[in-house]
């Protein structure tokens, strides 16, 4: 069946919401208390339905139930944290025409390139992203050059230990697998492998660049100064700077004879201007792009329909065949790496590895290649196949 388009809505535009943790709970209070032409009618879980939130209840519908949950929707946000289960859904929802906004990152870089262009999907804004791409239209109205697209992360353990997680997970009231995979650097590598492929821009290194720095201005300067020697014309990249707000950054040029009025607004003597945004509220600014949707605007960010970037899992530890690995991202086994895709056409790609069973030994520090591991059947697996693998 040919994926279709939708036209833009007249409000009220109804949402599915797909999920009911931390982000897809807060989001649908959201809507239900403040957006009107945004009703809630329709939330898609794998819990049973005492199981999540009350203000989720009247709309609950089953995994199973697919179906009944599309036609009871316009649009769908999807944001489940499972790659594998959002591919199914967001498949269906592209087929009968109906507009996704996701909050998924490590969805877009997996298997989201396959699905550019058959259907309205956009990234939403809030996550680091979504946020980069909002600065970027910033940025570019005012006729400034990006050069580095920046993210700010506050610490990193490639090795955290479970004890350790399990302390942190608890006090934020986050997931343990969530809180592994930010500490560990996998979700922020994720991020920026969406931004280079989404945004057009390149990498400098594998694992990307990560600069120490305690000022922003001196850390995105040099991350520019790195990309220009590099003769890259745009970069995706972090600095690691524990204490700066947590934000992101677009390190741009401008117009030489823009010097002197750049300089009196107190944006320095060039060449590079970084533009900062201190914050990312996550589901509370996801409402913006669901509405730009909603209205038939452009998507914000997607992962383009012909990615450089993707993400390689480098293991934390020696594993030995028959090991089970239930999922990659956030484990204590594996770790996610941005890499040029031309550069490792034999990586297994780490957002695919859910319910995975080790074929062979692997020493600590290398990474996964097609074959090492076993990988059950799923659309996921088979999309991924058809980026990959084209015939």
């Amino acid at each position: 069946m040919p994926f279709l388009p939708k036209s833009p809505f007249v409000p009220p535009c109804r949402v599915g919401v797909v999920g009911t943790g931390f982000v897809a709970s807060v989001f649908a209070r959201l809507l239900l208390r403040t957006a009107p032409d945004l009703p809630v009618t329709a939330v898609l879980s794998r819990r049973p339905s005492t199981h999540i939130a009350p203000h989720l209840q009247p709309f609950y519908y089953a995994e199973q139930a697919l179906d009944d949950f599309l036609a009871a929707c316009d649009l769908v946000v999807e944001c489940s944290g499972d790659i594998c289960h959002a591919t199914s859904v967001i498949e269906a929802a592209l087929i009968l025409g109906k507009p996704v906004v996701t909050m998924h990152c490590e969805w877009h870089v997996t298997v989201g390139s396959f699905f550019v262009g058959k259907g309205v999907l956009s990234e939403a804004e809030g996550d680091q992203p979504g946020s980069l791409a909002v600065l970027r239209e910033e940025v570019l109205a005012m006729g400034f050059e990006p050069r580095v697209y920046g993210n700010i992360k506050h610490f990193l353990n490639h090795q955290p230990t479970p004890a350790e997680m399990q302390f942190w997970s608890e006090r934020q009231g986050i997931r343990l697998r969530q809180t592994t995979s930010f500490t560990d650097g996998t979700k922020v590598q994720f991020e920026q492998a969406l931004v280079a492929n989404g945004l057009d821009a390149d990498i400098l290194k594998p694992g990307l660049r990560g600069l120490v720095t305690q000022n922003l201005q001196v850390g995105a300067a040099e991350l520019a100064e790195e990309a220009q020697a590099a003769q890259l014309e745009r970069v995706s990249d972090y600095l690691l700077a524990p204490n700066l707000p947590p934000g992101v950054f677009i390190t741009a040029s401008h117009d030489p004879a823009d010097q002197a009025a750049l300089a009196y607004l107190k944006m320095g003597l060039g060449p590079w201007y970084t533009l900062y945004r201190p914050y990312h509220l996550c589901q509370y600014e996801m409402v913006r792009t669901v509405r730009r949707m909603a209205q038939g605007g452009a998507p914000l960010l997607n992962n383009s329909a012909a990615p450089r970037i993707g993400i390689r899992a480098i293991a934390k530890r020696a594993l030995v065949p028959g090991e089970r690995i239930d999922n990659a991202i956030g484990s204590f086994v594996l770790r996610g790496e941005a890499i040029r895709l031309a550069e490792y056409p034999d990586h297994l790609p780490m957002g695919l590895i859910q319910a995975a069973s080790v074929q062979r030994p692997i020493e600590a520090g290398d990474y996964l290649r097609w074959g090492d591991l076993e990988l059950p059947d799923s659309r996921a697996l088979q999309v991924a196949k058809q980026l990959y693998f084209p015939t």
